[in-house]
């Protein structure tokens, strides 16, 4: 059976996703593999892979809404805002939960925040953690981010634990150090898990028909499938979708997608292999 072109694999805590993905890719003996979406050292759970020339899709996915569920460690301060770099711990009372169901009431829609300094963010070309590491002074950019849901699983103190429902982009230890300061103390999350991007979820590793999980439409042309599959020149009238807009074609072993702006048409990716 040939290696999966796409999928979703489980990284486990405390290894980087670059490394998790090379050892996914001498397990299934590949050169060329990518992921999508960053996952923290500490953190675990939902990483999309892509082999081969599947690694050009990855911003034609459906991969919002994304769920998370993290404990946050009350009292905890630390500069990652993780147990990576735990920093102090003060011993704090135990939190009224009905304070606890309002603070993460009052976070539901869109929220505007500053992301935090061990972050992936590019300032000036270099990320910031590696400034941060470096002890220089940064100031990020607040960013936006929509919560659609959050719920309160559990709370032993000092830990919380917390389920997630949010945008793509979204600093799950932003929001669990928000989560501390209404709660009038600091906080560094202990566990981190992604459990879906979209429809992504964990399967062993399943093999995906990656036309189930595109955020294009679908549109129809009655040229021949070689033709397309050799880049031949395609006109507003070949199509029978004609509106401004990202689409897929499906033939029998491959895919296109092309862009229709102000009725002319190109290839964005063409004769992309497709195994269902």
């Amino acid at each position: 059976m040939p290696s999966p072109l796409l999928f979703v694999a489980y990284k486990p805590p405390f290894i980087s996703s670059n490394r998790f993905l090379n050892q996914i890719k001498k397990r299934y003996k590949v050169k060329k593999a990518g992921f999508s979406g960053t996952l923290d050292p500490f953190a675990k759970g939902v990483l999309i892979i892509a082999f081969g020339s599947y690694t050009k899709l990855f911003r034609f996915l459906k991969k919002t809404p994304k769920i998370y569920r993290a404990t946050l460690w009350l009292g905890a301060k630390s500069k990652t805002l993780d147990i990576e770099n735990i920093i102090s711990v003060d011993n704090i009372l135990p939190v009224n939960l009905e304070k606890i169901f309002n603070v993460l009431d009052s976070l539901k829609g869109e929220i505007t925040y500053t992301p935090p300094l061990f972050s992936a963010k590019k300032i000036e070309g270099k990320r910031a953690y590696q400034l941060a590491r470096e002890n220089q002074e940064i100031k990020l950019n607040k960013v936006k981010s929509t919560i659609y849901h959050i719920k309160l699983l559990n709370y032993s103190h000092p830990f919380l634990t917390f389920e997630a429902e949010v945008s793509e982009g979204t600093y799950i230890r932003s929001i669990g150090e928000i989560i501390a300061q209404k709660l009038g103390t600091f906080g560094a999350l202990s566990s981190l898990e992604r459990i879906k991007e979209g429809k992504f979820i964990y399967e062993n590793e399943k093999p995906l028909n990656p036309i189930e999980y595109l955020n294009t439409k679908e549109n129809f042309t009655k040229i021949d499938k070689n033709l397309i599959k050799s880049g031949k020149k395609l006109k507003i009238d070949d199509l029978k979708i004609k509106e401004d807009g990202i689409y897929h074609l499906v033939f029998d072993d491959f895919f296109t997608i092309i862009e229709i702006k102000n009725r002319k048409v190109k290839y964005i990716l063409n004769d992309i292999p497709l195994f269902r």
